[in-house]
């Protein structure tokens, strides 16, 4: 193998001249780079905002948080888990959901599957001080809603600012 072989362009080409191979379909060295940036750009999108380490179920499940002046109010979509295998939370101003959500047979015939099993854990941070004893907790259809109430304290502490024009 000599030099020339590692060159980047073609050197007969006809008449045209040399060729130089910038479009990825013709030049593989270009394609794998591309492949590569794409896979760790894939995994370092994953990281959350901690800077824990990627997991299948990261942000799961799905949570809904609204706010009016009174109350805060959690909704998060957790189907196929029983109430039993749920656990709510709160300490220290931060919600927490955690559960497990455990397979309904033993399929050992089954190629491919998109449902996720396991244990998973949500922290949802609330940034009010809330009133403990009167937290609602409703379960149904696979639907969590919490309502937490905002204490006098917090609620006092909304100013509203006017806008000069």
């Amino acid at each position: 193998m000599s030099i020339r072989d590692l060159i980047p362009w073609g050197r007969d080409n006809g008449n045209r001249g040399p060729t130089f191979y910038r479009d990825d379909q013709h030049n593989p060295v270009f394609s794998l780079h591309r492949e590569v940036n794409r896979l760790f750009d894939d995994v370092f999108r994953s990281f959350d905002s901690l800077g824990s380490l990627p997991s299948f179920n990261a942000g799961w499940p799905k949570v809904e948080v609204s706010e009016t002046a009174g109350d805060i109010k959690v909704t998060a979509e957790i189907p196929g888990i029983e109430e039993k295998d749920l656990e709510i939370l709160l300490d220290d101003d931060v919600l927490t959901l955690r559960g497990e959500k455990r397979a309904e047979s033993e399929d050992k015939e089954r190629q491919f599957s998109e449902r996720c099993y396991g244990r998973f854990e949500r922290r949802i941070p609330l940034g009010y001080e809330v009133e403990q004893d009167k937290i609602e907790a409703r379960f149904r259809n696979g639907v969590l809603t919490v309502v937490l109430p905002k204490s006098e304290r917090a609620q006092s502490q909304v100013k509203r600012i006017a806008i000069n024009h």
